[in-house]
C-alpha cells in the first residue's frame, strides 16, 4: 500500500452549525446550484492544488502549503483534467493513498497530467503513482517503513535546498518504487528505501516516498515551500489581511440593500463570519443568538458582552435564554444520539420563531469552513467522512435568495488569524473548539440542570488552571466531562456519594488522531484539589489517557 493509515473519522467536532442540511450542502436544492466558490473569486488568485487518492492528511497538504502564503485547493482524482487545465494552477500535489497503485481497480491517473507544463509533486503514494504512469515500477517492499525515517539527499534538488544532507522524515509505505520512470534521477534514499526522492527537473516533475506535511519530517515545510517558490514560481500573495478587505467587498457587492440573518453561536467560525459581515454591512446584519444553557461557564453572558448591544459591532444582537426549554426537552434522555437530536431540533425551532419576528431576509449568513466542505463531499476523494455540522433543517418559512458563506475557503487557523485580524478578542479567538450540542455531550446519561452548573464549574476551574501553567496554547483541545458514575467518598470526617470528574487533555496535528497530554503532576493536582474543594457534588476526578483511535477526544 502507498500509504498505511487507519481510517479513522475526523475528530474535529462541529459547532453550532445546525442551519445547513444535506440537499443544500450538496447543491441539490434549485437556489444553490451555484456554491462552489467562496466570497473571494479562487480564480484571480495564484492556486496550487491537491489532488486526493484517498489519504488521510489531504487537508493537512493543503494547509501546509498555504502556511507557506500560497493559496491551496483540494480536489478529487475523479476530476477533470479540462477543470484543471481550466483552473490554471501553479503547482499540483498528489497526495497519499491507502492502496497499492498497481493493484487492479486503484486510483489513479492519466500520463497527460503530467505533460500540462504544470509542476507536479507526489507524496508517497502520489510518488509511487507517478512512477508507475510514467513507465517506473512499484512493488511490494521487502522491509516496510513506519515513522521516523533517516533519509539521506544525494543529489542537488530544487526540492531539497538549505535542507540538511541528512534529515528526519515520516514514512508510511508497504510498497516502494523499485525502478524510477524514465528521465527521472534519485535525489534521496534511505537505509531501505532506494528511492525516498525522484526528479525529472526538466519537465518540473518530483516525487518523494515520505510525508513532508507532518511535523515530524523535521524540514518537511521547507521542502513544500521549495516546491511553490523555487519550481512553481510562486509570489506568495495569499495572506489574511488582503482576503478580509477583498471579502468585505465581495460581500457588499452581492448583498447591496438587501438584510442578512445569522445564527451566531459565540463559537469562533460563526463569531469571524458575523463580525465580517457587520464591517461590510453593519445593520443590514441580524443576529440571533441561542443560549441553549449547554454553553461552558458566562459563555453567554461573554458572547453578549462582544456582540451584545454594548459591544463594538452593529449586528442587531438578539440574545434568546431558552436553558429551561432545552432541560425539559432532554429530561430522562441517556443515549448520545438522541440527545444530539434533541437538541439540534430544538435549536432550529427556537431559531425558527425568532426569525419569525424579522421576517423575510435576502441572505442566511453560515459559518462554514474549508474542512467542512472537504469532509462533506465537495473536496477531495477522501471526503464523505461526515455530515454532522448540518444536524436539522433549514426552518421552511425564511425567504432568502442565498447563503453567504464567508469563510468557506478558510482552514480553522486561518479563520482564528482573521478574527484577530478584525479585532475580536482573543479569548474568543483562541476558543477550545466545543461540541454543537454542547455540555450535552459531555454530560454522560442524562442531563440536568444541576448537572450542567457541576460540569461548567469543574471545567472552568480546569481551563482556569491549564492557561495559569501557560499550557492553554500547548495542549489541542482540553476540557472536564461529568461521569454518570458515583461512588463513596469522605470529606470533613462525613461520608459522601457524589460524582466524578473526568479531565481530557489531548495533543493532535489535525484531530482525525490524537495522543493524551502529558500534563505535569502538580498541575493536575492543583486541579483535582480545587474542583472537590469548590464544585459541589464531586468528590472525584480522573484524567482520562485514552488516545484516539480506540477511544474519540469527545466522550459522547
Amino acid at each position: 500500500m502507498g500509504d498505511d493509515y487507519a481510517k479513522e473519522g475526523s475528530g474535529r467536532e462541529a459547532g453550532l452549525k445546525y442551519l445547513l442540511v444535506n440537499s443544500i450542502l450538496y447543491g441539490q436544492d434549485k437556489q444553490f446550484t451555484d456554491r462552489g466558490k467562496g466570497m473571494v473569486d479562487s480564480m484571480n488568485r495564484e492556486t496550487v492544488i491537491v489532488i486526493d487518492f484517498g489519504g488521510q492528511y489531504n487537508q493537512l497538504v493543503a494547509r501546509r502549503v498555504r502556511e507557506c502564503n500560497v493559496y491551496c485547493e483540494i480536489y478529487s482524482y475523479k476530476t477533470d483534467l479540462a477543470k484543471i487545465r481550466e483552473m490554471n494552477p501553479k503547482g499540483i500535489i498528489l497526495t497519499g493513498g491507502p492502496n497499492s497503485c498497481y493493484e487492479p481497480g486503484a486510483a489513479t491517473c492519466s500520463s497527460e497530467l503530467f505533460e500540462l507544463g504544470i509542476p507536479v509533486l507526489g507524496l508517497c503514494y502520489g510518488a509511487q503513482l507517478m512512477m508507475q504512469v510514467l513507465g517506473g515500477k512499484v512493488e511490494k517492499a521487502p522491509v516496510r517503513e513506519y515513522g521516523k525515517i533517516r533519509v539521506t539527499v544525494d543529489n542537488d534538488s530544487a526540492l531539497f535546498q538549505s535542507v540538511s544532507q541528512q534529515t528526519i522524515c515520516w514514512m508510511s509505505h508497504n510498497d516502494y518504487i523499485s525502478k524510477t520512470a524514465p528521465g527521472f534521477t534519485i535525489c534521496a534514499h534511505t537505509a531501505d528505501c532506494p528511492v525516498a526522492a525522484a526528479q525529472n527537473p526538466a519537465k518540473s516533475l518530483y516525487a518523494i516516498q515520505f510525508h513532508p506535511e507532518v511535523l515530524h519530517t523535521v524540514e518537511g515545510t521547507k521542502m513544500l515551500s521549495n516546491f511553490v517558490y523555487q519550481v512553481c514560481g510562486c509570489k506568495g500573495d495569499w495572506k489574511m489581511d488582503s482576503f478580509v478587505q477583498q471579502s468585505i467587498e465581495a460581500i457588499r457587492n452581492k448583498v447591496g440593500d438587501g438584510k442578512v440573518l445569522c445564527a451566531l453561536s459565540g463559537g469562533v467560525d460563526s463569531s469571524v463570519a458575523a463580525v465580517l459581515l457587520s464591517k461590510a454591512i453593519g445593520s443590514q446584519l441580524t443576529c440571533v443568538f441561542v443560549d441553549h444553557g449547554l454553553l461552558r461557564k458566562n459563555e453567554g453572558d461573554e458572547v453578549e458582552a462582544v456582540f451584545g448591544p454594548t459591544g463594538n459591532y452593529d449586528l442587531n444582537f438578539v440574545r434568546v435564554n431558552a436553558q429551561e426549554r432545552f432541560y425539559q426537552q432532554l429530561a430522562g434522555v441517556e443515549e448520545p444520539e438522541q440527545k444530539r437530536k434533541i437538541i439540534g431540533e430544538e435549536f432550529i425551532r427556537v431559531f425558527e420563531e425568532e426569525a419569525k419576528k424579522i421576517g423575510a431576509v435576502d441572505f442566511l449568513v453560515q459559518g462554514t469552513i474549508y474542512p467542512d466542505v472537504v469532509e462533506s463531499g465537495l473536496g477531495g476523494e477522501s471526503a464523505v467522512i461526515k455530515s454532522h455540522h448540518n444536524v436539522g433543517g433549514l426552518p421552511d418559512y425564511v425567504d432568502f435568495k442565498e447563503i453567504i458563506e464567508p469563510l468557506r475557503d478558510l482552514f480553522k487557523d486561518e479563520v482564528r488569524k482573521v478574527g484577530l485580524e478584525l479585532g475580536i478578542p482573543e479569548y474568543l479567538v483562541y476558543r477550545q473548539p466545543f461540541p454543537g450540542p454542547g455540555l450535552g455531550v459531555r454530560i454522560v446519561g442524562e442531563v440536568t440542570a444541576e448537572k450542567v452548573r457541576i460540569v461548567q464549574d469543574a471545567d472552568a476551574i480546569y481551563r482556569e488552571e491549564i492557561a495559569k501553567a501557560g499550557l492553554d496554547r500547548e495542549i489541542n483541545q482540553y476540557f472536564a466531562a461529568l461521569t454518570n458514575m458515583r461512588s463513596v467518598g469522605v470529606m470533613g470526617d462525613e461520608r459522601t456519594y457524589d460524582y466524578a470528574v473526568a479531565l481530557r487533555a489531548v495533543k493532535t496535528i489535525d484531530f482525525m488522531t490524537a495522543e493524551s497530554a502529558e500534563i505535569p503532576w502538580a498541575v493536575l493536582q492543583g486541579v483535582m484539589n480545587r474542583i472537590i474543594n469548590e464544585v459541589k457534588g464531586v468528590n472525584r476526578v480522573v484524567y482520562d489517557l485514552t488516545s484516539k483511535p480506540p477511544g474519540t477526544i469527545e466522550f459522547e
